[in-house]
């Protein structure tokens, strides 16, 4: 299995490899040689899901590693893990990536950078695939960012356009921030515990190396990067953006692949994650779910509305995860893929046909704007029924995938709230925005493909179904909408607990809630992608108890006592009965309740957009500032760009000037002083220093001179001179 999993890996970077270099000079630009690797890609995937479901074993754990080098006393070994989560990751990407390069065939045809595109599609994909196996978070981080840097290759494809490069640049800073906090919380992560291995990074969770609010801390950091890359607010501002990419990119990027990786990495880390964190990433979850719903209701841009959606959907996995509802938050980001990839493709197909319709009347009207189309259902049949599976899926419609993985969310998240009270409004985020979905998405459904073709009749008769290998892809998501392929071996409609799906990955403990203090503990490692921590006594045939049971919260409820032998204490079974019961109760209450709020938010958009009985001009005037904030997006990029982008502006300007007018003042104002000290101290050495040393000279020359007079070498001279001077001499001594 390790085998087929290194060829999944590296297929996609070989493809990158050949494309890139020789690309043009292959038949069709290459394309075959991307499509070959991802879809050998996904027939090992496949097979490998196959061998996961024989096997039938929820703690399925496999590992390769090597080591990479060392560094002082640490040796770093990396690898592969593969488990039933990462199999089940690599079935997600390699179909969804496989589709959208067999839908890019049609899409991207004639395009002036046609063999560079699907080169970058495959090292996108070969950056994703390496993300999910990796069994080391420094060597997930490199993947982390392999997964940055492609996707702003592939969101600036149309670099001339300025929009394009603008969206590009955006998503690759804005996530670089995100990054920040995630590289301290793996530097956290390597000085406490010493390993950055995930499986030992939970041991030493387990071990109690790192506890409290280190732990706490650690766990934000960590999540820091998914805020970045599953766009949570509020580093969302990248994702609607990004849909200035082609079609298929948003698709690739939107639905389960860059988006998911901060999903997959919160889902990763999932057994360290203390309470608070949990509780801190749960309402940043919810609060996103909630936040980017009301955005999408005043969009009209048909892939803005489905940018936006996703960023809601996101916050719905991330809230779950946070609310302790592992199974249902993976099991909505393995759901969503499908049908949010259907939706873009969908979305795709309508805007290639818009673009062939309005270039036949030379009109400039955007071919992504709602309000230009209308009618479509007529003319596009196949792609029309598989955007409405999907669109139902996304609501959360019975029998429908997404039904079972939202309900689950709702219901684990009411649970959490009735056994914490306190946090009621995680619920009432998840359920309003399952209002506003089931609103939205009908309002897009409505405009779409119902009513008058409205840029004319002209235009009407260019309209046409998509090529087979556009509207393939867009069927083949939205079929794995349907229930049945995950309730299975049950045909169970309203609940997927007896399925396949939540057998094989089941919530794992949080491993440091099993900590009791003045205890020592061993661990059981028969299972790989988590621990279970058992309990002994200190010291052996010590009876002594504490006054106080402690408890320890899972997944919002309290994990059993136990006495100093490690059993459970009476009272805990009694707990346990309790539990189940408000997560059956929750789950019903929550089914009835998100049924009923999709289908008012249909009801309401088939009364507005269908019927047109319910003026949407005129709840836009009423609202007022609300409805002007939800268009605008809440005028989050505004502020951002106030407060950040020009504010950063004249941070530097303000920095610029201290520069040149305090520091450079400084440095000049010093050479200056310099200089006058230079002049001075020139003035001085001339006229003090240099005069001094001449005047001498010129004294010592001026009595070399008188000397001379008398130094002429004439002997008489001297006897003379000496004689006259004798008789002077005793002149005046008489």
């Amino acid at each position: 299995m390790i085998t087929e999993a290194i060829i999944i890996l590296l297929a996609p970077i070989i493809a990158f490899t050949i494309v890139i270099f020789i690309g043009k000079r292959l038949p069709r630009g290459g394309d075959w040689v991307s499509l070959a690797a991802i879809f050998l890609g996904l027939i090992l995937a496949l097979h490998l899901l196959s061998r996961m479901l024989g096997e039938w074993d929820p703690d399925f754990a496999i590992s390769w590693q090597f080591h990479w080098f060392m560094f002082g006393d640490y040796d770093l070994t990396i690898g592969i893990n593969l488990d039933n989560m990462a199999i089940m990751m690599l079935v997600v990407v390699t179909i969804v990536s496989s589709l959208v390069h067999l839908f890019s065939v049609g899409y991207m045809h004639g395009d002036v950078r046609y063999s560079r595109f699907f080169a970058y599609l495959s090292f996108f994909s070969f950056s994703m695939l390496g993300l999910v196996l990796a069994d080391n978070i420094f060597i997930i981080f490199c993947f982390w960012e392999l997964v940055g840097l492609s996707s702003y290759l592939l969101i600036g494809h149309w670099y001339e356009k300025k929009s394009a490069s603008d969206a590009a640049v955006k998503a690759f800073v804005v996530n670089r921030i995100g990054d920040a906090g995630m590289i301290v919380g793996i530097m956290l992560v390597f000085t406490h515990l010493g390993t950055l291995n995930l499986n030992d990074i939970i041991a030493a969770v387990g071990r109690g190396e790192m506890t409290g609010t280190l732990l706490t801390v650690t766990g934000i950091c960590l999540f820091c990067g998914a805020i970045g890359k599953s766009a949570q607010f509020p580093l969302h501002v990248w994702l609607p953006d990004a849909m200035e990419g082609p079609t298929p990119v948003s698709a690739l990027i939107h639905a389960a692949t860059m988006v998911a990786a901060g999903v997959y990495l919160t889902a990763r880390i999932f057994p360290i994650l203390s309470l608070d964190a949990g509780l801190v990433i749960a309402y940043v979850g919810g609060f996103t779910a909630l936040f980017a719903a009301t955005i999408a209701v005043a969009q009209n841009d048909i892939k803005r509305v489905l940018a936006y959606s996703t960023l809601s959907q996101l916050g719905y996995m991330v809230m779950a995860l946070g609310a302790g509802a592992y199974t249902a938050g993976f099991f909505h980001l393995c759901t969503h893929a499908m049908f949010k990839a259907a939706l873009f493709l969908g979305s795709g197909s309508v805007i290639h046909a818009m673009h062939g319709a309005l270039h036949h009347i030379h009109s400039d009207a955007d071919p992504q704007d709602m309000r230009n189309m209308g009618g479509l259902k007529k003319y596009m049949p196949k792609t029309y029924w598989s955007f409405l599976l999907a669109t139902l899926a996304l609501c959360g419609v019975p029998l429908t995938a997404g039904f079972l993985s939202k309900d689950a969310i709702l219901g684990g998240t009411l649970a959490y709230a009735q056994l914490n009270p306190g946090n009621w409004l995680l619920p009432v985020f998840g359920f309003g925005a399952a209002i506003l979905t089931a609103f939205y998405m009908f309002r897009l459904i409505y405009l779409t493909f119902f009513g008058k073709f409205r840029p004319g009749e002209e235009a009407e008769k260019h309209l046409h179904e998509a090529p087979a290998n556009m509207t393939i892809p867009v069927a083949v998501m939205a079929g794995l909408s349907i229930f049945i392929f995950w309730s299975l071996p049950t045909v169970n409609p309203t609940s997927a607990e007896k399925g396949w799906f939540a057998h094989l990955f089941p919530t794992p403990g949080k491993v440091y809630e099993h900590i009791i203090p003045n205890r020592q503990m061993r661990v059981d490692t028969t299972r790989d992608d988590y621990l279970t921590l058992m309990v002994e006594p200190e010291t052996s045939g010590s009876t002594e108890h504490h006054d106080e049971a402690e408890k320890h919260e899972t997944h919002g409820h309290a994990v059993p006592d136990h006495d100093a032998e490690g059993h459970a204490v009476a009272g805990a079974d009694h707990h346990d009965d309790h539990v189940a019961h408000v997560h059956h109760q929750a789950h019903t209450t929550a089914m009835i309740i998100s049924i009923i709020m999709a289908g008012l938010g249909i009801l309401l958009a088939y009364r507005t957009y269908y019927q047109w009985k319910i003026s949407a001009a005129a709840w836009q005037k009423r609202l007022g500032i609300i409805y002007q904030g939800m268009f605008n997006k809440w005028w989050v990029d505004e502020i951002y760009d106030v407060v950040f982008v020009k504010g950063l502006h004249l941070c530097t300007k303000i920095l610029a000037a201290f520069d040149l007018y305090v520091i450079d003042g400084i440095v000049n104002a010093t050479a200056a002083l310099w200089r006058a000290l230079a002049f001075i101290h020139g003035i001085f050495d001339h006229y003090v220093i240099d005069g001094l040393a001449n005047g001498i000279a010129w004294f010592v020359g001026l009595w070399g001179r008188f000397a001379r007079m008398f130094q002429t070498g004439s002997v008489q001279r001297y006897m003379l001179i000496t004689a006259v001077v004798v008789a002077l001499f005793l002149l005046l001594r008489l």
